[in-house]
């Protein structure tokens, strides 16, 4: 209240509820900072009361607030609170981080057997998209034909000297029919000579040939297409190139290379390389193919002199297929596609459709239980592609058209 002088004066009800609001202020101090979107972070010992306090305030500022330190203290305190949108952004953050996720052994083993299948779940969502990296031609020098089959002396690819070029990873759009970028490969990757595939929904890239002076990488490179981002892992116990990179279990398995007759394995739990077991004497360890199947490592293929074993197709009937039948246990003749003089290429399965890919043309093979045809018509290859192209199949939440 007010006096003829202009003073204030304040009832004791008044007073008392100015001290309460001054304590409420004082409370809600943290959250000055926590609200302020120039903070980008918030330490893991406060989520619990920010996240209360955040529910009577009836506000939801803490979802981009989610690191890897604070995500399990997110997840308890938001299904402490009942809280379900910030829950289900909790595992999205560590279904988006999954690898960073698993090396936390004091987050991972804390999780119960649902939530890391829900994890994993999570990350396989979204389209499935058909991507090509450009990867460099071991045999391939700048401006110059690759080494003549009919050369009387074997020549190692390490003697051969080659440019490295920024190389880039392209996506096919089923609803456009058209090749677009969608990352670019990191400088530091070698793309010559090194191993790729996919896991988890991750695609990772290892080994290869550093440069032009031909030295041998150990570097291991792994991109993320959820968070469009690019990180170096582990590397190799020894440097490789010209070797395989398989998937099975959980873990990586680099497979030989040049002058290597030695596997490792990745797990990346424990986050190392360990090595098993080596190829049988008598595999050949270079220009080998290596795949997996039925919880089994298959190699095959390869040479000792750095030559590659040749596919030879039907110069009169073009591409043929043949399937296996694992019942009867024996090959039949299943399909055929009529070209001239057709080109090498590597193959990419993305539900019941094999794509075909070379850096002239797409091919498209429709898989049916009692048949398989292929498009008549070839698809676009990508316009701008350099050196050879590896086919691969990643998820993409999001459509990026």
């Amino acid at each position: 209240m007010e006096d003829g002088g202009g003073a204030c004066y304040f009832t004791a009800s008044e007073l008392g509820c100015a001290q309460h609001m001054r304590s409420v202020l004082s409370d809600l101090e943290p959250f000055r900072h926590y609200i302020d979107p120039s903070r980008t972070q918030v330490d893991k010992d406060d989520v619990v009361e920010l996240i209360a306090g955040a529910k009577v305030l009836q506000i939801d500022t803490m979802s981009h607030q989610i690191t890897v330190d604070s995500c399990y203290e997110v997840l308890t305190a938001a299904k402490k609170q009942g809280l379900t949108e910030l829950t289900e952004a909790a595992y999205r953050f560590m279904s988006d981080h999954l690898l960073e996720i698993l090396r936390e052994p004091a987050l991972y083993g804390r999780l119960s057997a649902h939530e890391r299948d829900l994890l994993l779940r999570t990350r396989m969502d979204g389209d499935k998209s058909l991507m090509v990296a450009e990867i460099n031609d071991v045999y391939e020098r700048p401006r110059s034909r690759p080494p003549s089959r009919d050369s009387s002396r074997p020549q190692s690819p390490l003697s051969v000297v080659s440019l490295e070029e920024d190389r880039m990873i392209y996506r096919y759009s089923e609803t456009s029919g058209e090749w677009k970028p969608l990352a670019r490969m990191p400088q530091d990757a070698n793309t010559r000579g090194c191993g790729m595939c996919t896991m988890y929904n991750y695609l990772f890239v290892a080994g290869g040939i550093r440069g032009d002076r031909g030295k041998v990488s150990d570097k291991v490179f792994c991109y993320n297409p959820i968070t469009d981002t690019w990180s170096e892992i582990r590397p190799l116990t020894e440097p490789r190139s010209q070797l395989k990179l398989v998937a099975l279990d959980g873990c990586l398995y680099a497979i030989g290379g040049e002058c290597l007759f030695t596997v490792e394995k990745y797990d990346p739990r424990a986050d190392r390389w360990t090595p098993v077991a080596p190829l049988p004497r008598g595999a050949f360890a270079v220009a080998h193919e290596a795949t997996t199947c039925n919880g089994e490592i298959y190699v095959s293929g390869g040479s000792l002199f750095y030559r590659l074993l040749r596919f030879d197709v039907n110069r009169d009937r073009g591409i043929s297929v043949f399937r296996y039948d694992t019942v009867v246990k024996a090959w039949q003749d299943a399909g055929s596609l009529e070209q001239e003089q057709p080109l090498p290429f590597r193959c990419a399965l993305v539900g019941n459709r094999v794509y075909c890919v070379n850096r002239s043309r797409t091919l498209r093979c429709l898989l049916d239980e009692d048949s398989i045809r292929f498009d008549p018509q070839p698809l676009k290859a990508p316009p701008e592609a350099k050196g050879a192209l590896f086919p691969f199949v990643l998820s993409l939440r999001e459509k990026r058209e």
